[in-house]
């Protein structure tokens, strides 16, 4: 009755496995993250920069539960392009032009705040400023896609993001990693530490650990991927984009206290990435949650392995 996860690795219910997963863009503004609820959950969680030094996360689930997952912000038309990759059900609240447009051209099946469907699948936590306070649940993102009619199983040509070791499996690597810095901005400075004791890195943002108020569980996991991206302004308000669609370029998969630089190659008109280890060959990672930094890549010096 269960399968390995498509995101994790792990052993699930089938039903989960084969269901199409949610995938959620979490606020990641100062204030709104010490109300973040459900980054946890997220198999796979994104994290890339917007406007003005700050960053947004994108959440990847088969595996998501509760009454309160958020606070949702704006879509941005890279994260788009990602969900896409998973097949996954884009739950968002608002979204740039640029995101329109990518929403559109990719057909990509969404939940947004702003349409609609925004009073069936969000609600508003009048305790919290907003718009940092729109906050969804797993029973009213199944009324949305109920209404909406979305096919809640894969597409016939959807083939699994990851392959995963059978077992925990250390990295045959010269290269110890203990802390991992992701230098965006010095407004949120990220940074995982890793604990040598269950082999997992534990995240920390705005000086201090990075919590679920869901659960009050810091943030952490198996497999870091720093994706170095063509990264750029795309017009005068600050708004980001990324040359990824049809690209290749370089990065660090970390496990188990040690690095490994692998490549990537993304088609976005065959909805497909995946990422390469030295020898060329697809990389396997291991089974747990994965934590993947999109980051400048003429700003490499700003990711810091100690």
């Amino acid at each position: 009755g269960e399968l390995r996860s498509y995101l994790t690795g792990m052993w699930i219910p089938e039903e989960a496995v084969l269901k199409r997963p949610y995938a959620i863009q979490f606020n990641n503004y100062k204030y709104a993250a010490s109300f973040q609820s459900g980054t946890s959950q997220a198999g796979i969680l994104y994290e890339a920069l917007v406007e003005g030094g700050i960053t947004r996360l994108l959440g990847v689930s088969d595996s998501y539960s509760g009454d309160r997952l958020g606070p949702v912000r704006s879509s941005r038309h890279y994260f788009a392009s990602i969900v896409d990759e998973y097949d996954a059900i884009y739950i968002h609240f608002g979204k740039t032009k640029y995101a329109r447009a990518k929403l559109t051209a990719l057909g990509i099946n969404n939940l947004d705040g702003e349409t609609g469907i925004g009073d069936t699948v969000f609600y508003r936590d009048k305790s919290i400023k907003a718009p940092h306070n729109a906050f969804t649940s797993v029973d009213r993102i199944l009324k949305g896609i109920d209404k909406k009619d979305y096919k809640t199983t894969y597409r016939d040509s959807f083939e699994p993001h990851f392959s995963f070791y059978e077992e925990d499996t250390d990295l045959t690597s010269d290269t110890p990693v203990n802390k991992v810095t992701v230098g965006y901005s010095s407004y949120i400075s990220p940074y995982l530490e890793y604990n040598a004791t269950d082999k997992l890195y534990y995240r920390y943002q705005f000086g201090a650990p990075h919590k679920d108020t869901q659960n009050g569980e810091q943030l952490s996991f198996k497999n870091i991927i720093i994706w170095f991206v063509k990264e750029s302004n795309i017009d005068h308000n600050g708004y980001q984009t990324m040359d990824f669609e049809n690209a290749s370029g370089s990065g660090y998969y970390i496990t188990n206290g040690k690095m490994v630089p692998i490549t990537w190659k993304k088609n976005e008109s065959k909805k497909w990435m995946r990422f390469y280890d030295e020898a060329g060959q697809e990389l396997t990672i291991n089974p747990g949650k994965t934590y993947i930094a999109l980051f400048p890549d003429n700003r490499t010096k700003g990711v810091k392995l100690e």
